[in-house]
């Protein structure tokens, strides 16, 4: 991708307003390889659902933990059934049960909660980005999520030059709950993610 610093900051200025589809329609032509992440959090389905809208066939990775609710794992199969979802599935190399048995769910001052976070998440999303190559990411991140999140916006580059895209970057719950509800689409906050622990603790995908 070529955008400059300058360029960004004006396109999200531009940005800011604009229908999601529209901005979706302008990155996947201004890409020449796009992707969707998602794990089936809550609100993931707007994004799941603008961007499909406009690309049916994108590839959608889920990293997917393992450590899931049982009513996430339920409402990821209502998404991927009801959106037609080319979902990409990557998983840790190490299983859950073999993981629970050597070292469980580290607290987030162990020592070891970096090794676990690297194990279940940032080494699954590492593979799959490596194997899919995109210069566009389309992500569901929101202002006001993490202190982090609260510095990017629409736009913004990942640390490998790749530009991620979040339509949705300026929206409230409120806004949100109008959108799904507008059209049909079913929500989840039966949520877990074992390496946050705390809602507005990142991820580490975004760092």
């Amino acid at each position: 991708m070529s955008l400059s610093t300058q360029d960004i900051e004006h396109l999200n200025n531009h940005f800011r307003g604009i229908p999601p589809e529209e901005i979706i329609s302008w990155a996947i032509l201004y890409g020449s390889k796009s992707v969707v992440t998602t794990n089936f959090r809550p609100y993931e389905v707007a994004i799941l659902n603008a961007v499909t809208e406009v690309k049916s066939d994108i590839p959608v990775i889920w990293c997917d933990t393992g450590y899931n609710t049982r009513n996430t794992y339920k409402h990821a199969e209502e998404l991927i059934s009801g959106l037609n979802l080319n979902i990409k599935l990557y998983v840790p190399t190490q299983t859950t049960a073999h993981r629970d048995a050597v070292m469980g769910i580290p607290d987030i001052d162990d020592p070891r909660h970096k090794e676990f976070t690297e194990q279940v998440k940032l080494e699954p999303f590492r593979r799959a980005m490596a194997e899919y190559k995109p210069d566009v990411w389309f992500t569901n991140l929101r202002k006001g999520q993490t202190a982090l999140r609260d510095k990017l916006n629409i736009l913004s580059l990942s640390e490998e030059g790749v530009l991620k895209v979040s339509p949705f970057y300026h929206w409230n719950d409120t806004r949100l709950d109008a959108y799904l509800n507008a059209r049909g689409l079913p929500n989840e906050h039966n949520y877990f993610d074992p390496t946050k622990v705390l809602e507005n603790r990142e991820c580490g995908l975004h760092t």
